[in-house]
């Protein structure tokens, strides 16, 4: 494979194990082939065939589990693809699958996102990312949303230019829906510049069953939202803390115009990092504001 060639980002649509095989096991042996790294990032139940199909080449591929790695759609993207592209100047490869049966209903809007902020993140890099989507048992709107976020598909011997597909900032609104309202339990508390310590406490004793290393991260993520309300939204904002079984869930709204979604949204790195923390990020932005939902313990 020519090392000048742009980026490429495709959708694989495969309905049974050996589809999925044709579809991914040439192209990984191409890679190893031709001394290109390798990334396989697809659930437990897909690695297993694929290593026996590889054979020895499966000793040169770097396997993750998408269901472990990408639990949350957002942490894919810096804590997945970036992590293995940037560790080599070389083109690279990876087969990744963010979407499967069982993604929940609250999941999915994030990786619609994440799979259009793809082919923004990676523009100009030397590489190759194919997501394999299984069309047996998705519902036909998210094969769909994978024509839109992906310029080319493959669908059995066809590879062909989506004809549906949509840059990255055409679908922007699409899946900035409204978040389920919180429950009537929901603990609120108003915040501003001066208050940041006091909801820092409130956080760590609303999640005091996780483990310690948890409620660190949830407590550092929520204070990253709050600090980026006061920065750039009214300088004041609302904090809203609940429990949904062994996950605790924080959300952090203001009146502010919020931020697109993008790989380096709430002053850089923040989006990032918050991502990188917690098990799911939900964000939603109107007329009147912006809330962020974060999900950790999931």
């Amino acid at each position: 494979m020519n090392s000048a060639a742009p980026f490429t980002h495709e959708a694989l649509f495969y309905r049974d194990v050996d589809a999925f095989l044709a579809g991914t096991a040439g192209f990984v042996a191409d890679g190893v082939d031709t001394g290109e790294p390798v990334l396989v990032a697809v659930p437990e139940t897909n690695i297993g065939p694929l290593r026996a199909r590889l054979g020895e080449r499966a000793d040169q591929v770097h396997f993750l589990d998408m269901t472990e790695a990408g639990r949350n759609p957002g942490r894919i993207i810096p804590g997945v693809l970036m992590a293995f592209s940037s560790s080599t100047r070389r083109r690279f490869r990876v087969v990744g699958e963010p979407v499967w049966p069982g993604r929940t209903e609250l999941e999915y809007p994030a990786c619609v996102q994440h799979e259009a902020l793809i082919n923004t993140a990676f523009e100009g890099r030397p590489g190759v990312i194919l997501c394999p989507y299984d069309a047996g048992a998705l519902p036909g709107h998210v094969l769909a949303d994978a024509r839109r976020t992906h310029p080319v598909v493959i669908d059995g011997e066809r590879r062909v230019a989506s004809e549906w597909y949509t840059e990255p900032s055409g679908l922007a609104g699409i899946y900035n829906v409204p978040l389920p309202p919180p429950p009537a339990t929901a603990q609120e508390h108003a915040f501003s510049v001066g208050t940041l310590a006091r909801l820092r406490r409130i956080v760590a004793a609303h999640a005091h069953w996780l483990r310690r290393e948890q409620v660190e991260d949830l407590v550092l993520a929520v204070n990253e939202l709050a600090t980026n309300s006061i920065l750039h939204a009214s300088g004041r904002g609302v904090l809203r803390l609940w429990r949904e079984g062994g996950t605790a869930v924080c959300e952090v709204s203001d009146s502010g115009e919020g931020f697109p979604p993008s790989f380096t949204g709430l002053s850089g790195f923040g989006i990032v990092m918050v991502n990188l923390l917690c098990d799911l990020v939900r964000t939603h932005t109107s007329h009147s504001g912006t809330t962020v939902r974060v999900y950790l313990g999931r």
